[in-house]
């Protein structure tokens, strides 16, 4: 019953050296959280500007789908 399995030396993915999960985040993640943060600060701009149709679709865009993606993928 007490039976020892083998590792190669490397941890699970996405988890430390601790064995909790961790983030680690690569340049497909950063390019979306780059997009994201470009997404919502022209929404804001536009915000200002007076666009009451373009803006809120950008800020939505940013928040709701880019910020997510930028964290999960």
């Amino acid at each position: 019953m007490n039976e020892k399995r083998e590792t190669s030396g490397k941890q699970p993915s996405g988890r430390g050296a601790d064995g909790k999960a961790s983030l680690q985040f690569s340049r497909v993640n950063l390019a979306f959280a780059a997009g994201a943060f470009v997404t919502i600060t022209l929404g804001f701009w536009l915000l200002s500007t007076g666009s009451i149709t373009l803006a809120p679709i950008l800020l939505v865009l940013g928040y709701v789908l880019l910020v997510p993606l930028a964290i999960i993928v």
